[in-house]
């Protein structure tokens, strides 16, 4: 089983445990605004811009079984739409409805009002510094630009 380890932790175990706090964040606020955690991811995905299937495939990493089970879903919630490629008149793009959109907002505002109390007990250099390092870890491998710094143009 697990156990409690206090004091300093190796960058594989910090950035693994950050991911699980961050997803229970994402957990959390999608049960109080009645969605589902990937129904929340696909939201804030797409508060930007109507995404292709296999775009949003990618960006999410889901298969794409799974992928159309979210999109049906969040679809018959009256949150996101399917409308026609305009490249392409054999695929689709899906985007919010004006109701997904307000929720988005909502949803992603107060997620990263959330996600940003985690860093509480830094000081705003560490803060700082912890940006810039996980910065860098994101450019490194290359992560599609899908959530943005709130306030940050889209």
């Amino acid at each position: 089983m697990s156990k409690h380890v206090d004091g300093q932790i190796g960058t594989v175990a910090a950035l693994v445990r950050s991911t699980f706090l961050v997803n229970a964040v994402y957990s959390e606020s999608a049960r109080e605004y009645g969605i589902t955690q990937q129904q929340g991811q696909l939201l804030c995905v797409l508060m930007a811009q109507p995404y292709g299937m296999s775009e949003l495939g990618a960006v999410l990493g889901l298969a794409k079984s799974s992928l159309t089970g979210l999109v049906d879903r969040t679809e018959r919630n009256g949150l996101v739409r399917r409308e026609p490629d305009p490249q392409d008149s054999r695929a689709v793009r899906v985007g919010l409805t004006g109701r997904g959109a307000k929720l988005a907002d909502e949803f992603y505002t107060e997620t990263c009002r959330r996600v940003e109390a985690l860093t509480s007990g830094l000081d705003p250099a560490e803060r700082d510094t912890l940006a810039a390092l996980l910065g860098r870890v994101v450019a490194d491998n290359k992560v599609p630009t899908v959530f943005l710094e709130p306030g940050q143009p889209s």
